[in-house]
Parts: structure tokens; sequence; C-alpha cells
């Protein structure tokens, strides 16, 4: 407010221009209005001599300039210098001279009277020395003029002007103060009710009070009570106690006599029996002696007759084998006499039957010779054209049979498609001879129709309420094997497989489950899936040959131990020493591994030989769980390229038969050392191969599947992915302290079977022409 009065003052009066005071907020206090209202007659007591000298109402809106009059320049200075020096509530709000008569002013309160002045206030006007100077200036040019301040009408008419003003504005400080006092008696009312309440809770709050000492009171009495209680309760317990301390200490000593009397009894019982014994042990003593010596005796003569009997019989076979050699030497020239006769009569039927046909050409030809020309010209007809009937025939024959053979592979790969690119077989090994620990409760459903259900019961689980119950778990797969099942009926079920891989598919095989279980014997054994798979790939490539095609197989066995790939058909010892890189031909979908050792396979008994030496070479040590535990996963890696050289079609399939390391928990195997850290990769491995078969089931359209996270999963890239043909063994412990590792197994190998990934490509071209 400092600011706006500050702003609107006059410039040369510092009073406030006329209208200010109207245009003022409504919105002063209570307070405000309340010293106004007390403060608003001091203006009348004063006197009327107090009033400053005003100006004429016509000068109030306008700025004094120094063109003024004489008289009004020392009018104007004499008003400001009386309301600077009076300084009363009405001259310092108003100010000397009259409001314009559309206005209505309310009468400043005395809070502005009673104010200090601020930094910024009213500047001293302006004397009017420079006023007289100017005025004499200007009347030495136009003339002096007597003002208009000197005529008594004027100033008779200015102070009746002001006068009604001054009224007007008693009369609005007195409605002022009439509503001031309404608003007093209205706190005065609210003042009594505030006191009224400030009673009320006065007495409360001493109820309160003596409420909480009559409260403290009976808390204290408690409170002695309960000492009394706990110290003559602590008396009692003391008095119990030694009462219990007397009767312990009789109970002992009681029962230390009854322990003495009954030890001295033992002791006579004891020394009785064994002098009963000790006599019992000497009588036998002698009765065995006797025995023995007769025993001595009697074997001594025995012996003697033996050693007769045995010269006698080693005689009679000299005897023998001298008339046996004899009887051999004759045998043998007889043999070999019988030998020469059969080869001179074999050269004699060749003979013979030369003669013979040589006889039966000669007559032909005699004959055909002594016929007519004509008829053996239509006889060569007849016969060429037979010739080529034939040969067409055959020709038809063989087309047909290469339609039927590419008809079969397509049949035959759209079964492979129905029954799943990805398929999951179940066995569970034997219990051995040198297992002497339960074996689990599994059971086979459907064991005499399809056998692809396996029920396994779980361990036992204590409820809260004590009650001990076993869970039923069943799983389902593409094929459940028995532990009576043989390696021989495993192979019929995945001959198939194989014979994807023929017609130019990728084909990968894998043994999952935990250490022991019966991978290795599985997969690597004589009678097991890799030697079966290379025979039956050769008596099938030996039949096709008729068809037209020829088969090169190469074959490579490498293990993934640590997270590095060892080549088992190397040198042992370059093993962990040689770095192999995996790589991938992106558009022809093969893989290569660098520097790593190939093998022609020109026969199955070559098959037999590289695995013995890869056995050799892999990984394996003892832990907790299995004393001979592969700690590497190995990859027999089959590569077949066909060719048919009558239609030019060229196929390139690969088939990976893959033993897993055993999938073992630590708390389990207790690996510590260098068995952790193999045992922490192999986990690690078995996790990523999870991962990607869990991401090939979600069959998103360029997903990302996380080949690259181990070196088993990029090796088996093109093996895993929609243009391949897979089928996972999950093999199973039957003893029951294997059980949380085989329902392990089966809930794994579950979530496998209920992944698709898609449609296997077969990779095959045509020979350019």
């Amino acid at each position: 407010m400092a600011g706006m009065t500050s702003g609107m003052t006059n410039s040369r009066s510092g009073l406030p221009q006329p209208g200010t005071i109207a245009s003022k907020t409504s919105s002063l206090s209570h307070t405000t209005r309340a010293r106004s209202a007390t403060q608003a007659p001091e203006p009348s007591r004063s006197g009327t001599g107090s009033l400053p000298p005003s100006r004429p109402g016509t000068s109030m809106g306008r700025v004094h300039t120094r063109t003024n009059s004489h008289a009004s320049s020392t009018l104007t200075r004499s008003a400001s210098t009386a309301s600077r020096t009076t300084r009363t509530n009405f001259s310092s709000t108003v100010g000397p001279g009259s409001r314009p008569p559309s206005h209505a002013p309310r009468p400043h309160t005395s809070l502005a009277g009673t104010r200090k002045p601020n930094g910024h206030s009213i500047t001293r006007p302006a004397t009017s020395l420079d006023t007289h100077e100017e005025e004499d200036f200007a009347a030495s040019i136009l003339g002096k003029r007597k003002g208009a301040e000197w005529d008594h009408a004027t100033r008779e008419k200015t102070m009746e002007e002001f006068f009604n003003a001054f009224v007007s504005r008693v009369s609005q400080a007195g409605q002022e103060s009439f509503g001031l006092k309404e608003t007093v008696e209205l706190y005065k009312s609210r003042v009594s009710e505030l006191e009224t309440t400030r009673k009320e809770l006065t007495d409360t709050n001493l109820s309160l009070r003596v409420e909480l000492e009559t409260t403290k009171g009976r808390l204290d009495a408690a409170e002695a009570a309960l000492k009394d209680a706990k110290r003559d309760h602590e008396i009692a317990m003391d008095d119990v106690e030694r009462q219990q301390r007397a009767e312990i200490e009789t109970v002992r000593q009681e029962s230390r006599q009854q322990l003495q009397a009954l030890d001295n009894q033992h002791q006579d019982e004891l020394r009785e029996l064994r002098r009963h014994f000790e006599q019992q042990i000497n009588d036998e003593k002698a009765l065995r002696f006797q025995e023995i010596n007769q025993i001595t005796s009697q074997t001594a003569l025995d012996t003697q007759r033996s050693l007769l009997e045995l010269e006698r019989k080693d005689r009679e076979i000299a005897k023998l084998q001298q008339n046996l050699q004899a009887v051999r030497e004759d045998l043998e020239r007889e043999r070999k006499a019988n030998h020469d006769l059969r080869q001179n009569l074999d050269t004699a039927s060749c003979n013979s039957v030369t003669l013979e046909s040589s006889v039966r050409a000669l007559k032909a030809r005699i004959e055909f010779l002594e016929s007519g020309r004509e008829e053996q010209s239509q006889a060569f007809e007849r016969l060429n054209q037979q010739m080529n009937d034939a040969l067409a025939e055959t020709e038809a024959t063989r087309e047909k049979l290469r339609k039927e053979e590419t008809l079969r592979r397509k049949l035959h790969n759209q079964v492979q498609e129905l029954k799943g690119n990805i398929r999951v077989f179940c066995r569970v090994r034997p219990s051995l001879e040198s297992e002497v620990a339960e074996t689990a409760q599994i059971e086979y459903p459907d064991q005499s129709d399809e056998c692809k259900e396996i029920c396994l019961l779980g361990p036992e689980e204590r409820s809260a309420l004590g009650t001990v119950t076993r869970k039923n778990n069943s799983f389902t797969f593409d094929r459940v094997f028995g532990p009576s099942t043989q390696n021989a009926e495993v192979f019929e079920e995945i001959s198939q497989l194989v014979q994807s891989a023929l017609d130019g598919y990728n084909v990968c095989i894998f043994c999952y489950g935990q250490t022991g279980s019966g991978k290795t014997y599985t997969m690597s054994s004589l009678d097991g899936m890799i030697p079966r798979a290379v025979h039956q790939i050769y008596q099938t490539a030996q039949s096709l040959e008729e068809k037209g095609w020829r088969y090169t197989m190469e074959g490579n066995f490498v293990e993934v131990y640590n997270e590095n790939l060892n080549d088992l058909l190397g040198k042992a010892e370059e093993l962990d020493k040689k770095k192999h890189e995996i790589r991938h031909d992106m558009q022809r979908c093969k893989t290569t591994i660098t520097d790593i050792t190939t093998v022609r396979l020109e026969s199955p008994e070559m098959v037999e030989s590289m695995l013995k030496r890869a056995a050799a070479n892999r990984s394996v040590a003892a832990t907790k769980a299995n004393e001979r535990s592969s700690r590497s996963h190995s990859v027999f890696i089959l590569k077949l390229l066909g060719e048919n050289h009558i239609t030019g079609e060229r196929s390139e399939g690969t088939l990976n038969l893959v033993d897993l390391a055993g999938s073992e928990r630590l708390s389990h195997s207790q690996a510590t050392g260098e068995r952790l850290k193999e045992t922490q990769n192999i986990n690690r491995s078995l996790s990523c191969l999870g991962d990607v078969i869990a991401a090939l089931g979600q069959g998103k359209e360029g997903g990302h599947i996380p080949y690259r996270n181990s070196k088993l999963t990029y090796l088996l890239q093109f093996s895993l992915g929609g243009n391949s043909k897979t089928l996972m063994f999950v093999m199973c412990s039957p003893l029951q302290a294997h059980l949380a590792e085989t329902l392990t197994s089966l809930k794994f190998a579950t979530k496998v079977h209920n992944t698709h990934i898609g449609t296997a490509k077969r990779q095959t071209r045509v020979r350019d022409v």
C-alpha cells in the first residue's frame, strides 16, 4: 500500500491525487476499521485553526507549473508547509483542497497518522522562490495581475465545499464505527463461548488428573503385591529345589548300591561261565586234534593213490596223443588227396560243360547255316526286336524304380514329420549287480500296447498335520523303453532317422540324463547306436547302388570339455593344446571345424576302431555319483555325400550322435577343485541346450536363438534348428537315491517333447549338365 500511495502523490506537494481514496480496495481488516473509528474524531479536536489552507477545488486535478501566478504559488507553498507542520490525519491523507463532487471519500483512519514515515517519504515541495522569479519574469512581459485566491467569494465557496466534504466523511466514519461496534459484540460473544469451553476443559482435565492419581496408587499397590508374590514364589522354589536335591541324592545312593550288587553278581556269573566254556573248549580241541590226525593220515594215503593214478593217466594220454597225431597226419593226407581230386573233378566238369556248350553252339550254327536266308533274316529281326523290347522294358523298369525311390524318400520324410521333427524317447537302465541300494517304484501303464507312459512314485512328503503322502508323477513320451529292452530293439525305433540322413537331412540324436544312467552304453557300446547306425548306412548304401547312388562317408569325433573343443581322433598329447574353431556356411547350412582329423570310412570295421580310439582319449573322472563319469560331451559327426550318376542328383546329409556329459547336482556329486569347474561347465552347457530348444519352440519368425551361449549348441546349430530332425534319449536310473535327479530329467524331457521346431529341409542339388 505504501508503494501505491507513493505512486499516486502529487509531484510537487507530495499529496495524493484526487480520487485515490475512493479507489482503495474494500478488503481492509476489521482491526484497521476499529482503529479508524476510534481515531476518526481527532481532526475536530484540533479546532478550526488547525485545518490547513486549501487551494481551489479546480486546482486538485491539474499539475502545478512554473507559469502560475505569484499568489497561487505562494498559497500552494504555504498550504504545503502547513500540511507538513500540522501532520493531522485528515491533511496527511486527503491533503488541502477538496475532491471532485462525483467522489464520496471516506475519512482516513488514525492508522496513517500514527505510522512512521517509510524510506521513500513524500519529498519536500519546492519553495516559492523559483516561482516568484518565474512569475516576475512573466509579469515583466505580460504585466502584473491579481490572482483569484484573493477573491473572498471564491474562497468562501471553496471553504463550503471543503466543509461539505468533511461532514460527509464524518458521517461515513460514524457508519463504519457502528459496524465495528457490531463486530466487537460478535467477538465478545465468541470470547464468552470460548471461555465456557475452557472452563469445561479445565474441569475435565481436573477429573482426569484425579483418575490418573487413583490409577497410579492402584498400580503401586499391584506392583508391591507382585513383588511380595515373587518373593514368596522364590522362597517356595528354593524349598522345592532343596527337597528335590535331597531326594535325588537318596535315589542316586540307592542306585549305586544296587549297581554294585548287580556288578558283583555279574562278575561271579561271568567267571563261572568262563571256567565252564574253557573246559568245553579244551575238550573240543582234543577231539578235533584226533579227527585231524585221522584225516591227515587218510589224506596222505589218498594223495599217494592219486599220484599213482595220475602217472598212469599221463602215460595213457601220451600214448593217445601219439595215436592222435598219427591219425591227424593220415587225415591231412586224405584231405589233400580229396582236395586234389575235387579240383581235378571241377576242372573236368568245367571242360565237359564247355565242350557241351561248344557242341550245342556248333550244332545250332550248323542248323542256322543250313536253313534258308529268309528264315535266318526273320529269326534275326525277331531276336533283335525281342532284345530291343527287353532293353526298353529294362529302362522303363529302372526309371520306374528311380521314381519309386524318390517317392519313397518323400513319403518317408512325411512320415517322420508327422511323428514330429523333435522326438523324445525315455529309457530306464536295469539295476546292476553291484548296486545294493533300494530301487524306485516305476510303472509302465501301457507296456503291452504302445509303451509311451512312465509313472514314478515320488518321495515321501509330510504335511503340516503329520500325514505322509507320496505323489504319483506320470510322463508321456514318443516311446518308453523298460529295463529289459536291448539295444537292438531301441535301434529299430531310430533306424528311420538314420535313413533320413541318407536322404539328405541333418539328423541329431543325443542322450540326456544324470551321470551313471547309461548314456555312453546306449550310444558307444559295441552294439550301441553308433555302430548299428553305421552298419545300416553301409547296407542301405549298397542296396542303392543298383539305383545309381554312390555314397562317400566321412567321420569326425570331437568332445566339448570345459567349453573347449578336443579332437578325439588326434594324438593324445595334443589334447587341450590345439585350438579348434567352429565355422558355419549359412547358405549351405554346413558346419566345419578347423584343424580336425577327418576319417574316410570304407567299412564298418573302421568305425569300431575309431570308437575305441575316441574312448581312450575322452575325459573321464570319478565323482561321488559315478566311479567313471564322463566329464565332457562327445559328438560323433558322420557326413554322408551321395550322388546319383543317372539323374545327376546329389544329397548331403549329416548324422550327429551326441553323448552328453552326466548332469549332476553339486550337492550330490560333491565335486571340488577341477571336478567342480567341470561340473559347472557341464550344467551351464546343458542349461544353454534347454534355452535353445525353448527358443525354437516359440516359433517366432526371425527370433533370436541363443546358439552362441555354448560351444555345444553352436556346434549343433544346423542339427537343432528347423532344417533338421532331432531325437532325444532321456536316460533314467532305477535307484530310489537318484529319484530327484530322475524327476528333473523327465521334466526337462517333457519340455522338449512339447517343442515344435518346424519342417526339416533336405540338402540336395542337381548336378550341372
